[in-house]
């Protein structure tokens, strides 16, 4: 049974994971966790309630954490964790990725404020200035309406309203398609997106690497790792860990299965081929996986660096535009004066 139409905020999922984390490292087993917090109250008591029924019902904390709503990638590393055993070091992996993310999230939304607040404005002028300005500048309330700045001032806010509309449909019936097929088509489909293909191809190998890595230096072998990979309640996780599952079983090897995935970086078969050749493959897929990651976050800001001087531009020359506009007539004026 999960926690009934709530989630913990993804600030408090960070500030849950850290202290278990925290607790683990230092020796504490579940229980006494499960304990802490509640003496403690630094997370809802409803929520502990639920960490403590699972615990008392013989569940583990992947099914606990899947109970109170946490995400399907977090709750696939906590069971892998549970299986290699490095717990504690996976909820520090956690907490720092989801401490990224919320700092992407801040860092969008703070950049987003700013230009938002610029075209909301500058749409009200364009209205204020078709309604009122053009026309008395021209003399009549037809005459403004000949020259290219006019027309489009004119039908800017059409333009931008239809263009928004579009984008809005475009994007829900492209969610709708993509909902429908499986996460091995799907991804295979973002990678083929030139502004997405080097985003997503990073998230998945540091994702995948980075979990493969801890369960091989454990000592877990790949047949018994993929069985694991299709148990799992991540889809993409799952639907991969068949894939290299049924792969094995035709006689092909590691390197060459991960090959024929086009979402994953080129390199990650060349370094699971050496990596074996060396003996030391859940080392360098850790390491390699760790440093995808770091690519990952940032190639995530350098993307938003570009939000700002995109959106400037358009201002810019929405002004340039209303300048244009509001002298054309007056020149035309004087003209016909003279």
């Amino acid at each position: 049974m999960k926690v009934s139409g709530k989630k913990l905020p993804l600030p408090k999922q960070v500030k849950l994971i850290q202290l278990m984390g925290n607790l683990l490292n230092n020796g504490f087993h579940l229980g006494e966790v499960v304990d802490f917090l509640e003496r403690s109250g630094l997370v809802e008591r409803n929520f502990v309630a639920k960490m403590r029924h699972g615990l008392a019902a013989g569940r583990n904390l992947a099914t606990i954490l899947d109970e109170l709503h946490f995400s399907k990638s977090v709750v696939t590393q906590i069971a892998l964790a549970e299986v290699h055993g490095d717990l504690s070091g996976t909820l520090v992996l956690i907490e720092r990725n989801i401490r990224k993310h919320l700092a992407v999230r801040k860092k969008l939304l703070a950049l987003s404020i700013y230009p938002v607040m610029l075209l909301v404005f500058l749409t009200g002028i364009i209205f204020g200035l078709r309604s009122y300005l053009l026309p008395q500048i021209s003399g009549d309330e037809g005459g403004w309406r000949g020259n290219f700045a006019t027309l489009l001032i004119n039908h800017l806010p059409e333009l931008i309203g239809g263009g928004v509309l579009t984008l809005l449909c475009l994007t829900i019936l492209s969610m709708l398609f993509l909902k429908k097929q499986t996460s091995l088509l799907k991804y295979s489909i973002l990678v083929r997106i030139p502004l997405l293909a080097d985003t997503v191809r990073l998230y998945l190998t540091g994702y995948f690497a980075h979990e493969w890595g801890n369960l091989i230096a454990q000592g877990v072998d790949l047949r018994n790792i993929f069985e694991l990979m299709s148990t799992q309640k991540s889809q993409i996780f799952s639907e991969v860990g068949s894939y290299l599952a049924n792969g094995l079983v035709g006689g092909m090897s590691f390197s060459d299965l991960i090959a024929g995935l086009e979402f994953f970086q080129p390199e990650l078969h060349l370094m699971i081929e050496y990596g074996e050749i060396k003996n030391k493959l859940g080392i360098e897929l850790e390491i390699y996986g760790d440093e995808c990651w770091e690519q990952f976050f940032v190639k995530i800001e350098r993307m938003m660096q570009w939000i700002q001087p995109i959106v400037f531009l358009f201002v810019a020359l929405m002004i340039v535009l209303l300048y244009v506009a509001m002298l054309l007539p007056i020149y035309a004026n004087m003209g016909n004066g003279l």
